[in-house]
């Protein structure tokens, strides 16, 4: 019997190019990649007016973004008619394209609510697969409860490594000038629950569903705010990040930095460990899988 094998990549480069048209159709914008120094400008200019950088600290220049384009690398942005509302920056990682790094990433004030940063993820999706790049990394700050949901709910994304202040200072608006401690997530492109989540079926999990069931809550908030920690001792483990550490940061730094000392000790702890982010309830908690002996 003659055995039949079926290349499925040019269909899944079609499903992932049909999903990115409908989100960016979705959101009321255009997609598409930059090269132009007046657009790489543009998209200077829309990071810094959404990190506000100390002076000297901009995160990225137009000089650089036209030699990584000039590369091969990856530069998007979302437009509603001529106005940029988003942008997202990436460039390969050896072994010889085995995977994107997604950099900057960052939509507008103007263009909150709209959907336009899922818009520019499929975007970016699509094109890495036209790539035959299989795997999109990137960090985010593990604290920010509405990028963990971005991140792990909406794209299905998986944190892979817990990185103290990997960055070292940052000196702008939106990180402070604490420890700058990542998430690093590994998109697996072609994975069923990527897929599906690129189809708005993102898997989804219920913390309170959880503890019924028996899992520990490892981190959790007193009734000040304050960051609790607990035991560990369950298959499944829940840990908690405050509603909103940007404005906390500036109204108590001290509880600022005590989350992130906290968050860093738990959820750190437990992935060194060996125990894997499996989730994310949009209500505030990482959902921790251990390893079973």
């Amino acid at each position: 019997m003659t055995e039949v094998v079926t290349n499925t990549a040019p269909l899944l480069r079609d499903e992932a190019a049909a999903a990115a048209t409908a989100a960016a159709t979705a959101s009321g914008v255009q997609v598409r990649t930059l090269a132009e120094v007046a657009d790489l400008t543009a998209v200077t200019r829309l990071f810094e007016a959404i990190w506000r950088p100390a002076p000297g600290n901009q995160p990225v220049t137009s000089e650089l973004l036209r030699a990584m384009v000039s590369a091969g690398n990856y530069v998007a942005g979302a437009f509603d008619g001529t106005e940029l509302l988003g942008a997202c920056f990436g460039f390969f990682g050896g072994p010889a394209k085995g995977g994107l790094h997604s950099h900057i990433a960052g939509v507008a004030t103007a263009g909150h609510g709209r959907g336009i940063g899922f818009a520019l993820k499929l975007h970016q999706r699509a094109w890495a697969l036209g790539q035959d790049v299989p795997v999109v990394s990137w960090t985010f700050d593990p604290l920010v409860r509405r990028n963990a949901h971005f991140n792990l709910t909406k794209l299905a994304a998986r944190p892979e490594h817990y990185l103290p202040d990997f960055y070292g200072p940052m000196h702008d608006g939106i990180n402070g000038a604490g420890d700058t401690d990542r998430l690093m997530v590994a998109w697996d492109l072609a994975s069923p629950p990527v897929r599906a989540a690129a189809r708005a079926e993102p898997a989804r999990f219920d913390a309170a569903a959880l503890r019924n069931q028996g899992a520990a809550v490892a981190l959790a908030a007193d009734d000040g705010g304050a960051p609790v920690t607990g035991p560990a001792d369950a298959p499944v483990v829940l840990v908690a990040v405050p509603p909103d550490i940007e404005a906390l940061r500036r109204a108590d730094p001290g509880r600022g930095r005590a989350w992130r000392v906290a968050l860093r000790e738990v959820l750190g702890g437990l992935m060194t460990g060996g125990a894997s982010v499996i989730g994310f309830d949009r209500a505030g908690w990482y959902v921790v899988a251990k390893e079973q002996s």
